[in-house]
This record gives C-alpha cells, sequence and structure tokens, in this order.
C-alpha cells in the first residue's frame, strides 16, 4: 500500500517532464489558410461543422486541391477550384500538394522546369496532378503517372494559399 503512495506522485512528475520536453506539434499545422487535397476516393462537404450538417456536394475526386480557410476541431472549412465553400473532416484531407489546370486551353507540360526544355504532354483544364516544389515560376506535376513540369501560374492550388 505504502508503495502506492509513493509511485503516484513519482510517475505524476515522471508525467509532467515528459511533456515539459516533448516537442508540440508545429506552428504551421494550426495557420490558415493552408494548401490541401481530398485523400478519399469519395468526400463529403457540408453546410456545416458536424455529421449532422446536410451534404451539399459529393466529392469522387482523389487529390482534389482546396484551401483550408478555417479549422473546427476535426472539421475544416475548405474553398475547391470552383470556388464552392463548406465543410469536411480532416481525415478526408491531406497535406500532399495537389494541382489543377486551371480554364483557358491545353497547357504544356516539359521534361524540364525551364521554357526551352522539350514539351511532353499537352493538358487540358480541370486536369488534376500531384504537385513537388515550386521553384522559379515552376511546379513538377504528376497526373497519374504522366509526370513533368507546368507553369505555376496555370495550375490552381499554387502559390500562397
Amino acid at each position: 500500500m505504502n508503495r502506492r503512495l509513493i509511485l503516484l506522485p513519482l510517475a505524476a512528475l515522471c508525467a509532467i517532464g515528459l511533456t515539459a520536453t516533448t516537442p508540440a506539434h508545429a506552428a504551421d499545422d494550426d495557420k490558415v489558410p493552408y494548401w490541401a487535397s481530398v485523400d478519399a476516393d469519395i468526400a463529403n462537404l457540408r453546410v456545416g461543422p458536424g455529421d449532422s450538417y446536410r451534404i451539399d456536394w459529393v466529392y469522387r475526386r482523389p487529390h482534389l486541391p482546396v484551401k483550408v480557410l478555417r479549422r473546427e476541431g476535426s472539421w475544416r472549412l475548405i474553398q475547391d477550384p470552383d470556388g464552392e465553400k463548406g465543410w469536411m473532416r480532416d481525415l478526408l484531407l491531406s497535406r500532399q500538394r495537389a494541382g489543377m489546370v486551371k480554364d483557358g486551353g491545353l497547357i504544356e507540360m516539359h521534361a524540364e522546369g525551364k521554357s526551352g526544355s522539350q514539351m511532353l504532354w499537352r493538358v487540358e483544364p480541370g486536369v488534376v496532378g500531384l504537385l513537388g516544389q515550386c521553384k522559379d515560376g515552376w511546379c513538377p506535376f504528376d497526373a497519374s503517372g504522366h509526370k513533368g513540369f507546368v507553369r505555376e501560374e496555370q495550375v490552381w492550388g499554387t502559390g500562397a494559399p
């Protein structure tokens, strides 16, 4: 019995020591807005932050880029490439950056991130792909295994959110 009384305060001290030295989540995790992408085959967009709110849209497009505007518990207020806004569960989103080719005609995907490089494909508006780190106005773009570089200004989901 006495051993338990000694161990409880010792366990409490250890827990305090652990929390004091354990790093908190990165500050960037809490900052909004930020870019994300849909990480599910089917994802519901609701009119409010909860399962009891009406479903406004059903997305069936994995990697669709979205802008996270606000956080409320496990819910995120997002904006899609068409400007629609609504609430989605955080479990349906990924921090993996993605982009969508903007309206305005076909764009060129190049072998390298520079104008004089070989053109690999012409890509239609609405095509979604995973983005790499953009540099000097060019972004690595992977559209279903078709990899290359696209101009940053031709893709929704690039730049500052």
